[in-house]
């Protein structure tokens, strides 16, 4: 059984920063992908940005040049750097591990931006 525990969610004006972090109870190159997910109220969950296990990443592209997915192998903990927040950036972000055959979800850290 894969747990994975996000922190580092809160309230934070536009412009700010925010670390997220996702502590997972395996090894990290033990997932395929590891990523981070977020949900706004009334929306679908999208994705926000993915590693693989040999280190390529993705971005969505609403957060291109403001977010940074990175990892620590020997803390298991993958992060999510956050700068210039935006209003529209506030959700409830996960982090998501692909361990074949299935995906692994954390409970989720709520980010909120003011303006």
């Amino acid at each position: 059984q894969v747990q994975l525990v996000e922190s580092g969610g809160g309230l934070v004006q536009a412009g700010g920063s925010l670390r997220l972090s996702c502590a997972a109870s395996i090894s990290i190159f033990s997932a395929n992908v590891m990523g981070w997910y977020r949900q706004a109220p009334g929306k679908q969950r999208e994705l926000v940005a993915v590693m693989s296990n040999v280190g390529s990443t993705n971005y969505a592209d609403s957060v291109k040049g403001r977010f940074t997915i990175f990892r620590d192998s020997a803390k298991k903990t993958v992060y999510l750097q956050m700068n210039s927040l935006k209003p529209e950036d506030t959700a409830v972000y996960y982090c998501k591990f692909n361990v074949f055959p299935r995906d692994y979800w954390g409970q989720g850290t709520q980010v909120t931006v003011t303006s």
